[in-house]
């Protein structure tokens, strides 16, 4: 009879090993592990003895040729295991109190990792008072600010952040903890990426910055232009020369030229949107007066995916942002200076040169970014 039992026992537990798959993990050498195995009973522990796996960056011929390496943080390298766990996490609606709203659904893949709204609708049905950012080419943010108003110092602290948001998704990262401790998936993928089972808030952070980090936006016709390999309309031309000079459209400044694919100079400026600041902008972060109502320069790539526009999203359309820096600006106390025409309201456009700079605006458009999330 104590045959038997053993023969069941044994039984039982070649049943238990038969039973165990990868379960998340990237790695094949998780405990208890059968490539044979047709269900998945969640007893799989991933270990490696390399380690996770190095994370390449697909970085675009215009990035490689004009820009500097990507900023990676050298105690959040990127790996395989890590970007698949952040990517998990960002679209998994746990991460709110009520189970209704992920990363992304204010930041939706097909709008560039944008919001439609103006102001996006957190889980009590509570708006924001600023337009969502879109999310791509953070890696190459080497002063490490972000949201309008640069109150996160790193993509891992701006993670952090919108969980615990009583007007976003309005948890606590205790209860988002527990919640992702209890999932048969994420321990094992904790553990292939980080090296514990055991999770925690700022390991999740750092698996949410890491996937921010690939998502990368370097496709559009004007950078296949700089690239030789198309050419642009006489209309799109001229509007790169308007883009280009102080007498004209006198955008530069603020976001860069050919030399610069990201489109932004990520620093922080007051736009003359405004005579009197109703919101501080990065002043509030800083408690400097001259920093009020000064706000983050946003990327002008893929604008046709991510209106509407300005820190209050206060422009519906791209024509009316065209409109505001030609005839709009207001003299406040703290506009910048690199606005060479505040004097006269802006450098006063002909409707064609509105046209041409609107279709050179428009190059900058990857579409093959929003396909490919």
């Amino acid at each position: 009879m104590k045959k038997i039992a053993f023969l069941i026992l044994l039984s039982a537990s070649i049943m238990l090993v038969s039973s165990c798959r990868k379960s998340g993990c990237t790695n094949p050498d998780a405990v208890n592990y059968d490539p044979g195995a047709k269900v998945d009973d969640g007893s799989c522990i991933c270990t490696s003895t390399s380690g996770p796996t190095p994370y390449q960056l697909q970085i675009p011929a215009t990035f490689s040729r004009f820009l500097p390496p990507p900023t990676i943080p050298s105690d959040n390298p990127l790996t395989v295991e890590g970007v698949a766990l952040g990517k998990k996490l960002f679209f998994d609606k746990r991460l709110s109190d009520d189970l209704t709203q992920a990363c992304a659904s204010c930041h939706l893949p097909s709008q560039a990792f944008d919001d439609t709204n103006r102001f996006s609708i957190g889980i009590d049905g509570l708006a924001g008072t600023r337009n969502a950012m879109p999310l791509f080419n953070h890696a190459w943010n080497t002063n490490n600010k972000f949201f309008w108003d640069g109150r996160a110092n790193g993509l891992e602290e701006q993670a952090f952040g919108p969980v615990v948001n009583p007007i976003e998704m309005h948890d606590t990262w205790p209860n988002v903890v527990s919640k992702l401790q209890a999932d048969a998936v994420y321990p094992s993928m904790f553990m292939s990426a980080f090296g514990t089972s055991t999770i925690d808030s700022v390991l999740a952070s750092k698996a949410l910055a890491q996937y921010e980090r690939t998502l990368i936006s370097g496709n559009s016709r004007f950078d296949k232009y700089l690239l030789r390999q198309i050419s642009l309309t006489p209309s799109e031309l001229n509007g790169f020369s308007l883009f280009m000079s102080e007498s004209g459209a006198d955008c530069f400044h603020c976001h860069g030229d050919a030399n610069n694919p990201l489109w932004t100079d990520n620093l922080f400026h007051d736009n003359g949107l405004d005579l009197t600041y109703t919101d501080l902008g990065l002043g509030a972060i800083t408690g400097n007066p001259s920093d009020n109502g000064k706000f983050k320069t946003p990327s002008l790539r893929n604008l046709v995916f991510t209106p509407p526009y300005m820190h209050d999203g206060r422009f519906a359309t791209l024509d009316e942002v065209i409109d505001h820096y030609s005839s709009g600006l207001k003299a406040s106390p703290n506009v910048s200076p690199l606005l060479k025409n505040v004097a006269t309201g802006g450098n006063n456009l002909t409707p064609q040169e509105k046209a041409d700079l609107k279709a050179f605006l428009l190059t900058l458009t990857d579409s093959s970014f929003v396909r490919g999330h």
